[in-house]
């Protein structure tokens, strides 16, 4: 358990451009990627905003066999492992390599393609199997993200997928890094993806009222903390790492981004989609994370947040950070990238953990984009508008789930 875990290599499909150094600059500058759903008709749903990713996967280096037999959720996961990859410089041991993919709603968009396909648009009481692509039985099991990543870099180590709803990303990445501690693998390939856009899933969230209905303003959509909030935007994406055991990254030169110090998750065991007020799981989690990382929580100089945009989630967050963090939680900076991305539902913990990791590279805070009106029960400093150069050694970057899955990571700039 004394190994330490670091980050070597980051992969990025984001909305607004594809790779890491697309992914940075978005942030850097502030910009946001919401726009209306063009990839069906949205017509008669209650929201219609999200934030898609223009992605020519054959440009990416998939082949058209691939792209037919992966989900758009799988395809995201290998191009941005194999980006993570090729960032590393590491020439992978396969029987020393695992892999953990998170996802949250795993191929939906396929399945729910699928079966409008085999139904006769939903019009056949018994769907005709005849009508069905060969790679359904891919697109039915979640598993297939890992397996498609571990074939796309010749992985043969420890192979799992984790889908905890929202905290995926985080969880899978937290379940990697204790496969390196235990000494199972010495690398893992780990982060999570998910392409969520899709009716049924748009369906789901209008069902519960969670996405915003703000459809005649795409870009200021998306409002963390901001007294008119009212729902998040749907997005997508992925975000893969090369995580090495640190001497091992160390022996053979490697650029080191971060040091994962401390990981913990909870669950609130309460409601679905409520949260108590007093932020209690989630201040439990992120002091688990500070303990496990042997850190004072005045060492914390950036918190990246989960930041969905929903009433009740800022506000519980606020909350969380306050209990676990005290007065320092006042002087910390605070800011959520899903005002500039949208919520990418599993993959979003992921991509989190890579502007984390960006934030210490860069010592540059992201910020709150659309954040012009703080709602006065969210009183911290939410890094408003714009971005802010900041020393930035320690992060904490946290996420909610629907379940009540709550989880937290510290990361820290490796010595």
């Amino acid at each position: 358990m004394d190994r330490r875990v670091v980050i070597t290599g980051i992969g990025v499909l984001a909305p607004g451009g594809v790779g890491v150094k697309n992914f940075w600059n978005l942030l850097e500058e502030g910009r946001t990627a919401t726009r209306p759903i063009s990839f069906f008709d949205a017509g008669p749903f209650r929201s219609r905003v999200a934030a898609e990713i223009d992605l020519d996967a054959e440009a990416c280096g998939l082949t058209p066999q691939e792209i037919r037999r992966m989900d758009r959720g799988a395809q995201l996961a290998v191009i941005a492992a194999g980006e993570a990859v090729a960032d590393s410089g590491l020439t992978l041991d396969p029987e020393r390599t695992g892999v953990v993919v998170g996802s949250a709603v795993g191929a939906t968009t396929s399945l729910d393609e699928e079966y409008r396909i085999v139904s006769d648009g939903g019009r056949l009481d018994l769907v005709d199997h005849r009508y069905a692509v060969p790679h359904l039985y891919d697109y039915f099991v979640p598993s297939s993200f890992s397996r498609e990543v571990a074939w796309a870099v010749d992985a043969t180590g420890p192979n799992t997928v984790v889908s905890t709803g929202c905290t995926s990303g985080l969880d899978s990445v937290g379940y990697a890094v204790e496969l390196i501690r235990e000494g199972s693998v010495d690398t893992m390939v780990a982060g999570a993806s998910d392409a969520p856009i899709s009716p049924i899933t748009v369906a789901c969230f209008d069902a519960i009222k969670a996405t915003t209905p703000r459809n005649d303003d795409p870009e200021h959509a998306s409002r963390p903390f901001d007294a008119s909030r009212n729902g998040f935007v749907l997005g997508e994406g992925s975000a893969m790492f090369v995580l090495e055991e640190y001497e091992q990254a160390r022996a053979r030169g490697a650029h080191i981004y971060a040091e994962i110090a401390g990981f913990a998750n909870r669950c609130n065991a309460y409601h679905m989609t409520g949260l108590r007020p007093d932020g209690r799981e989630m201040a439990e989690a992120i002091t688990a994370a500070l303990d496990e990382a042997r850190l004072d929580p005045t060492a914390i100089h950036y918190i990246n947040a989960h930041g969905s945009g929903t009433r009740q989630n800022d506000r519980h967050e606020t909350a969380a950070f306050k209990r676990s963090l005290g007065e320092h939680a006042y002087r910390t900076p605070v800011s959520s990238i899903k005002s500039m991305i949208g919520h990418s539902l599993g993959a979003i913990g992921s991509i989190e953990i890579a502007a984390s990791a960006l934030a210490i590279e860069h010592n540059v805070v992201p910020p709150t984009v659309n954040l012009h009106n703080p709602d006065p029960e969210c009183d911290l400093d939410y890094v408003p508008l714009t971005a802010r150069e900041h020393r930035t050694d320690v992060v904490l970057t946290v996420g909610s789930g629907f379940g009540g899955f709550q989880s937290a990571m510290v990361l820290r700039r490796a010595a």
